[in-house]
């Protein structure tokens, strides 16, 4: 059984470029050429380099942090029942817009090729003052739903405040019908004084994926804590509407959001790796979490990405592998000369990654990285590979149905792995 399951995985993998192969249609708003003053061309940065030094690997090691179990416990008998996805989604307040609805502004943060298949913009109002980040969806499921909902999870967070970054909230958006996506607030937290209490978690979600009924979230490190975990079953309602965070009188408080999703554990890094953007992988066996480190545009030193084993345990949470002293080791690591990398997935030996040119709202480029060489997307008259999003986002792909989500701006967008293969032929 186990080896007919790793074949099958195998098989999966090799068939995920062609999933989706002719459903992509071109959103012809977002297909704006760029001007010959816009293109950044690069050195091509060959393939990327394996590491194979057990100093240069430990130094991408995660640690389990093991006191977040308890105060979790704490916290959820303080706090009353949980309630599922379901219930979540039969509160969704909010819509998203079609792409015809969206206004031309929305659209430029599009990918002017390749072109999303599908394409939403979130309300202006509801996000002014947000900033977006990472999107995903049930890793593990066949058809991409959770407990029979199709869900996704899109990530943002606030705005600075005194050098810190904002708090972070999930759109849990029921995309069961997707002519008609809607979406309600759930605020993510981390438990407090012994799990008396919770704080937001002030961060930048540059990764997140949801596997099993785990969801691990990125974080900045400023709180020497580089991936936190939550359990999609234990979110809790907020019953105060207010703006304040964490225990008030008379209740629990979300800074309006109508629910909480509180931390049950966390990893660490050792040494100054910060952690970029992550994604699954599920065309190796086993299991993969893949990672990029987080390295400004244009520096002199390589990014390394890599791959943390995961596996789903006997209450299906979705987690990295350790070993007997709670560290989880990458099965691999590479270094590229690419920078400034903002979303990455693997598909067998092949990297994708989504990065940035310099400038804050400038179009990104989308490239190919793997045994071959490197590749990258071209569009415009003068043949740019400045054509990704404006700007550049995480990326994340559902496995049961090969889309690839990725957001921009207010724009939340999908495409196959088949059509971004093609574009990079």
């Amino acid at each position: 059984m186990k080896h007919r399951g790793r074949h099958r995985r195998r098989r999966r993998g090799r068939a995920l470029r062609a999933v989706l192969a002719g459903t992509a249609f071109a959103l012809t708003a977002a297909a704006t050429m760029i001007s010959a003053s816009q293109a950044t061309e690069t050195d091509d940065p060959g393939r990327p380099v394996a590491l194979t030094s057990a100093e240069e690997l430990r130094e991408l090691t995660l640690e389990r942090e093991p006191v977040f179990a308890a105060d979790a416990d704490r916290l959820t008998a303080a706090m009353g029942r949980p309630v599922g996805v379901g219930e979540v989604l039969a509160g969704a307040d909010h819509t998203l817009r079609g792409a015809q609805e969206c206004t031309s502004d929305e659209k430029r943060a599009l990918p002017a090729a390749p072109a999303a298949t599908r394409a939403y913009c979130f309300d202006a109002a509801d996000t002014a003052s947000l900033r977006p980040g990472a999107v995903t969806a049930p890793g593990d499921s066949a058809d991409g739903r959770w407990d029979g909902e199709r869900v996704l999870l899109s990530a943002w967070s606030g705005p600075e405040r005194d050098g810190e970054a904002g708090a972070a909230r999930l759109a849990v958006v029921d995309a069961d019908d997707p002519d008609h996506l809607a979406y309600t607030w759930a605020l993510l937290t981390v438990p407090v004084d012994g799990g008396r209490d919770y704080r937001a978690l002030s961060s930048e979600v540059t990764g997140m994926v949801w596997y099993g009924r785990t969801l691990l979230v990125t974080a900045d490190g400023t709180d020497g804590r580089a991936l936190y975990v939550y359990d999609v079953g234990r979110v809790q309602r907020a019953d105060v509407d207010g703006a304040a965070v964490g225990r008030v009188p008379g209740g629990w408080s979300a800074a309006g959001a109508r629910f909480v999703l509180p931390a049950v554990g966390a990893y660490r890094m050792p040494g100054d790796v910060r952690l970029g953007s992550i994604s699954l992988d599920r065309s190796t066996a086993p299991d993969a979490l893949v990672a990029s480190e987080s390295v400004p545009v244009g520096s002199d030193r390589p990014t390394r990405l890599w791959r943390w084993p995961v596996a789903l345990d006997a209450a299906g949470r979705g987690l990295p592998v350790l070993d007997a002293h709670g560290r989880a080791l990458p099965e691999a690591a590479y270094e590229t000369k690419v920078t400034g990398v903002r979303g990455v997935l693997a598909n067998g030996p092949d990297w994708y990654v989504a990065r940035a040119t310099g400038e804050a709202d400038g179009r990104g480029m989308l490239g190919r990285l793997g045994t071959e060489g490197a590749a990258a997307a071209q569009c415009g008259p003068d043949g740019t590979h400045q054509c990704w999003s404006a700007p550049a986002g995480p990326l994340s792909v559902a496995d049961g149905t090969g889309a690839v989500w990725s957001q921009a701006g207010r724009m939340l967008f999908s495409l196959g792995l088949g059509t971004i293969d093609r574009s990079l032929a």
